[in-house]
């Protein structure tokens, strides 16, 4: 398990008014930790930077779209 101590966690700019919201830490060398902002206690997602920015183009291509 990565140590996540100095996590500087930031919420997505998609995050809605309604609480369904993510939250992203990619300070730290090595791997960007997800989490979900209203329950951060739950655990993480952890990722390489590489698969990360794999994911976020992923997204922005429009790949996951229903």
């Amino acid at each position: 398990m990565r140590d996540l101590t100095g996590a500087h966690w930031r919420k997505s700019t998609r995050s809605g008014a309604n609480g369904d919201c993510v939250e992203v830490a990619d300070n730290l060398p090595g791997v960007v930790a997800v989490r979900d902002s209203k329950n951060p206690a739950a655990g993480t997602l952890k990722f390489t930077p590489q698969e990360w920015t794999a994911f976020v183009a992923a997204v922005r291509d429009g790949e996951f779209d229903i």
